[in-house]
C-alpha cells in the first residue's frame, strides 16, 4: 500500500511518520514529477493521497505553479482515496479542488491563540483526541456526505465516497485510529493502476 503526502508546506512529516508506523509506504509529493512517479509505481491498486494541514492559500498556489492541481483533482475524481486534514479539508471543498460536496469555513475557531485540544466521538471509532490549530469546520454538506464528528455542534469530520476529511490534526496525537480508518478505505477502493 502506497500513500502520497502533499509536501508543499504544513504538517506533512507527521503524517508520513504516522503512516509508516502503520506499515504503509509513503511518498512525499513536491512537484509533478513526484506525482507521476507515485501514480506509475506498482502498488497492487492500493494507493491513496493525503493533503495535510498548513496554509490552504499557499498550498493551492504552489499546486497550480507546479502543475499538480488538475492531475490530483482528476485522480480523486477517478477514485483515488484522499484524506484531508485542516487545510486539506478546505482544499477538497467546493471552492478549491471541488471534489467533495462540502463548504469549509476557514479559521472558524480563530487565530493561532484560539487553538485547542479536546476529545470527541467519531462515528465508527469512538472517542478520539482532536487537536485544532486555526481550524476550519464544515459549514455545508451535500446529501452524499456523512458527518463523522462534531464539536460544539459544528461538523469537524466527514466522509464522501473515497474522501475523508478532518478539521483537526490526528497526526499530532499518538492515536492512530483515524489514519487506520483511511488505510481501510484505501484497501477497499483498489484504484486501477
Amino acid at each position: 500500500m502506497k500513500i502520497a503526502i502533499l509536501a508543499l508546506q504544513g504538517a506533512f512529516a507527521e503524517h508520513e511518520q504516522m503512516f509508516r508506523n502503520l506499515g504503509a509506504e509513503t511518498t512525499l509529493i513536491r512537484n509533478l514529477a513526484d506525482w507521476r512517479n507515485f501514480m506509475s509505481s506498482p502498488s497492487g491498486g492500493m494507493r491513496g493521497g493525503t493533503i495535510p494541514g498548513g496554509e490552504s492559500t499557499a498550498m493551492m498556489r504552489i499546486m497550480r505553479d507546479e502543475g499538480l492541481f488538475e492531475p490530483i483533482r482528476r485522480a480523486i475524481l477517478d477514485g483515488l482515496p484522499a484524506f484531508g486534514t485542516c487545510a486539506g479539508l478546505i482544499m477538497l471543498d467546493r471552492n478549491h479542488l471541488n471534489v467533495m460536496d462540502i463548504k469549509a469555513r476557514r479559521n472558524a475557531y480563530g487565530r493561532q491563540l484560539g487553538s485547542f485540544n479536546t476529545e470527541g466521538d467519531f462515528v465508527g471509532i469512538g472517542q478520539v483526541p482532536m487537536t485544532f490549530i486555526r481550524a476550519p469546520y464544515i459549514e455545508e454538506a451535500g446529501p452524499e456526505v456523512e458527518i463523522l464528528a462534531r464539536v460544539d455542534g459544528k461538523a469537524v469530520a466527514a466522509r464522501q465516497k473515497n474522501m475523508l476529511v478532518t478539521a483537526f490534526h490526528p497526526e499530532l496525537t499518538d492515536d492512530t485510529s483515524v489514519h487506520e480508518l483511511f488505510l481501510g478505505m484505501v484497501t477497499k477502493c483498489h484504484v486501477p493502476v
